[in-house]
């Protein structure tokens, strides 16, 4: 008797840098590392706080819109959550080197997040489309408005992806404030510290009275702002009218002496 011939795996999506989420891709493996081999020591040694988890739908599709403040993110706040919740991660994570390189390889392949690359134009659309496959199928799709982590513990302005994503799935946006994770990992960091992180949800943002409307820039950034101040209320960070990339440049250069120089995407 023949074996039933096997589907051939997505090839990755080479107009946007970003592979093909698969429907039930990782959920195992996901399981596993969350309720046996990472979620049980990490609750025992950190004991993570979570607040508004009620705010989380049990089933259906819904964006959840996070702070970001250090690696140790992409932990902590899937870990409070019931349901499982994929990210779009840049490449860097699937690549790295040495100890943390390994362990965020193992991670973020294991679980089935979607690796990006962010060095080309298309990285924007190409986050939106693997977003939709999450969402089409039902699940939390995680993401960081900011687009980067902040440097200095501040908020930053949030790109209109996230709102683009909401308008065009039709889809509650879920706010999270995550606090306390920078000092548990820092920037160079694995752990610094073995601090208790606390995970807030808001209660789920509902834009059904823009539909249609996802091709107007003013809405979209009055879509992204409305869920910026959200996650600013739950985080308790400042907020700076900047994206954080900018900000990121011009202290560097502010460090080195260069000129200040911004690109045209930072403004």
């Amino acid at each position: 008797m023949t074996e039933p011939a096997q589907s051939p795996r997505p090839e990755p999506d080479r107009t946007t840098g970003v592979d093909d989420p698969g429907e039930g891709d990782g959920k195992g493996i996901y399981w596993v590392l969350k309720h046996v081999i990472v979620g049980p020591p990490v609750r025992r040694l950190f004991r993570p706080k979570v607040e508004g988890a009620e705010n989380i739908p049990v089933t259906g599709p819904a964006i959840i819109a996070s702070n970001h403040l250090s690696y140790a993110d992409w932990i902590f706040m899937p870990l409070v959550v019931r349901r499982r919740v994929t990210f779009v991660a840049k490449s860097d994570y699937f690549t790295g080197a040495g100890i943390k390189g390994t362990f965020q390889r193992g991670f973020f392949k294991g679980t089935g997040q979607v690796p990006i690359d962010r060095s080309g134009g298309s990285a924007s659309e190409g986050a939106i489309r693997a977003g939709m496959k999450v969402l089409e199928r039902g699940d939390l799709f995680g993401i960081y408005p900011e687009g980067t982590r902040s440097h200095d513990g501040k908020l930053y302005k949030g790109r209109t992806g996230v709102a683009r994503l909401a308008l065009e799935a039709k889809v509650p946006v879920i706010p999270c404030g995550v606090i306390g994770t920078d000092v548990v990992a820092p920037p160079g960091k694995i752990v610094a510290s073995l601090a208790s992180p606390t995970v807030k949800f808001g209660e789920p943002l509902d834009f059904s009275r823009y539909d249609g409307m996802e091709g107007d820039r003013l809405i979209l950034r009055a879509v992204t702002d409305e869920i910026m101040y959200r996650i600013m209320e739950l985080s308790g960070q400042e907020y700076v009218d900047m994206y954080a990339t900018k900000a990121k440049a011009l202290e560097g250069r502010a460090t080195t002496g260069a000129p200040k120089k911004v690109r045209k995407s930072d403004t």
